[in-house]
């Protein structure tokens, strides 16, 4: 809180802060005259141009120009808040912070950095209760069991504080109000059932506590262990709150930044178990996103300190197609990128369990370049003798050439396409120039290949059903968010009203999940539709619910003006005295539903 952090506490952190030790935990510095030099972790170069002295206790770069003292530069490579820094620096130097002002009113900053603070305390806390009954107790023995049976060793689950969650829904609810947490406070913690607050969100579940990076407890994910899988999802994850961004955070890189540093790399897999997995084989540059799809915000933590970027997701079509996704987005922002190839099973863990440490780093060393896995997938798809199969292929590579950033990559990748599927360099340079065009017409093919499935599934996809499809996430707060908008009475499509009751039966019930979700479709048709959904919007998953909320709000309100529209021309055909009255109110409606309308197109 910066406006209670006094500044003699300030003063005495850079003081006793060594800055030349502190910026060497992130770059090597070798020594000239007084000061210290080294290649700038702010902008890409080869010749070092960035000084830090130790007796002004500020440091320089001559290339790009950036400068400070010790808490600038923590700010800048943590990405933390001035006083998030200040604390960062009195800790790893031993000062202790004296506060200013702790009676006066708080203002609307420090107020909500207040808050975060006594939330991740409270999360550090239940993470240290789910990490005991895990560890202690009889009711948490088989979640252990379970756990070890799965290769991860008592020191790995001190080390990743994994816990079990109690099966009785209201033991927390009650241990918490009983050490004075208030009930307002609690409500909006995150950790209780939005429609029955005295129920936990995470019940009888294995449970990875998400880790900021300095190490606190900021969220949590749930495993399932036991009961029916159709009625709970495999996973429940904490969803955005107060102290953590989902979209922001990557999993473990709290234990994996040093290792980031000192290798210039990166491995992005899929899960908790997988990258735990990495860790306790001792790979310990491993991160996981927290969510359906890895981020561009992800991405930019830890582009300051890698050259490469090892890929490491699921070998099940899924993972695979998030790799492709992974690729592009690294590749567009001058990452090198590989691709570990899990050979020996569907997974890390999986392979840590079956094979052990040796063979899952061999894996590692291996890792092939994305152009060369990225041909090997396309060969497998579209043949290379026929000239659609060569037209096919060159038109979904040219879309990774275009990620690249250096045209002599291009060129290169471009001579690979030819020598792979033995076509002449001069023409796939055209189709290269000219692929928006041919782009379009490929486009217009695969909507027609998609139509015709359609029809064969006799399941017309309506711009409402669609728009209902993007909701279908194991995110409950996703389709919270369109309840808050859009109720079954707005919609208009059968099968989207039916999608929706289902998603508020499966919401009401607190076993919101796609597999939830299926589990209560009867018809064959529908549930492969809405299976397939969830690969189609998994990228911008949420950019698309909100998107879907103001189309389904237009159309529900397009469809009102239309009704008033006919009942004025109805009254106006019959206009008497007392008619006058409902015509005024039927125009003011009317005028109304213009202004939203209106407002929604923006």
């Amino acid at each position: 809180m910066s406006s209670f952090i006094s500044q003699e506490s300030i003063d005495e952190v850079n003081e006793k802060t060594d800055i030349v030790s502190l910026v060497g935990e992130y770059l090597p510095l070798s020594q000239r005259g007084n000061d210290w030099w080294g290649c700038c972790p702010f902008h890409h170069e080869k010749t070092p141009s960035f000084s830090v002295s130790p007796e002004k206790k500020f440091y320089y770069c001559f290339g790009c120009h950036a400068s400070g003292t010790a808490i600038n530069f923590i700010m800048d490579m943590e990405k933390l808040s001035f006083p998030d820094a200040i604390e960062h620096l009195a800790k790893k130097a031993g000062v202790a912070l004296h506060y200013k002002n702790a009676g006066a009113e708080l203002s609307k900053e420090d107020s909500f950095a207040k808050l975060k603070g006594e939330y991740i305390d409270l999360y550090n806390r239940v993470a240290t209760t789910f990490h005991f009954m895990l560890m202690e107790t009889p009711q948490g023995k088989f979640a252990l069991d379970y756990i070890l049976k799965r290769g991860l060793t008592r020191e790995t689950l001190e080390k990743f504080k994994i816990g079990y969650s109690p099966e009785n829904r209201k033991w927390l609810r009650t241990f918490l109000s009983e050490r004075n947490f208030s009930k307002e406070f609690l409500d909006k913690s995150g950790l209780f059932s939005s429609k029955h607050p005295d129920y936990a969100f995470f019940s009888d579940r294995l449970m990875f506590p998400i880790f900021d990076r300095k190490g606190d407890v900021v969220a949590m994910g749930g495993r399932f262990l036991r009961g029916d899988p159709q009625k709970s999802p495999k996973y429940l994850n904490s969803g955005d709150l107060i102290q953590y961004k989902k979209g922001n955070t990557l999993y473990a890189f709290n234990f994996a930044k040093q290792a980031i540093r000192e290798h210039k790399k990166v491995i992005f897999c899929e899960g908790y178990m997988d990258c735990i997995a990495y860790h306790q084989c001792g790979i310990n540059y491993a991160v996981a996103p927290l969510g359906t799809a890895l981020t561009d915000e992800q991405i930019n933590i830890i582009k300051p300190f890698v050259e490469e970027v090892l890929l490491s997701f699921d070998s099940d079509g899924a993972g695979q197609n998030a790799t492709k996704k992974a690729i592009l987005m690294c590749r567009r922002k001058g990452l090198t990128v590989k691709i570990i190839k899990l050979s020996g099973g569907k997974d890390p863990a999986e392979i840590m369990l079956n094979f052990g440490p040796e063979t899952l780093t061999n894996e590692v060393k291996h890792a092939i370049l994305d152009n060369d896995y990225l041909l090997s997938k396309l060969q497998e798809v579209y043949p290379k003798k026929t000239p659609e199969g060569k037209a096919k292929a060159s038109l979904v590579f040219f879309t990774y050439i275009d990620s690249l950033q250096s045209d002599v990559q291009k060129d290169a990748c471009l001579d690979q396409l030819c020598q792979t599927y033995e076509i002449d360099q001069e023409a796939a340079r055209k189709d290269y120039v000219n692929r928006d065009k041919l782009s379009q017409r490929f486009s217009r093919n695969v909507n027609t290949e998609q139509e015709k499935e359609a029809d064969h599934s006799k399941i017309k996809v309506t711009a409402e059903l669609r728009a209902v499809l993007t909701a279908v996430t194991d995110d409950v707060s996703l389709f919270q968010k369109m309840c808050k908008e859009i109720s079954v009475g707005d919609l208009e499509d059968p099968l989207a009203k039916k999608l929706f009751v289902i998603m508020e039966d499966c919401s009401k019930s607190g076993s919101f999940s796609v597999s939830s979700i299926l589990g209560r479709c009867d018809d064959d048709n529908f549930r492969k539709l809405i299976g397939k959904s969830g690969e189609e919007y998994s990228s911008k998953i949420e950019q698309s619910v909100s998107d879907s909320i103001v189309l389904l709000k237009r159309n529900s309100l397009e469809r009102k003006r239309l009704s008033l529209v006919n009942q004025i021309k109805d009254v106006e055909s019959r206009v008497t005295g007392t008619d006058e009255e409902l015509l005024k109110d039927l125009v003011s409606q009317k005028m109304d539903i213009d202004t939203q309308i209106k407002l929604l197109k923006g």
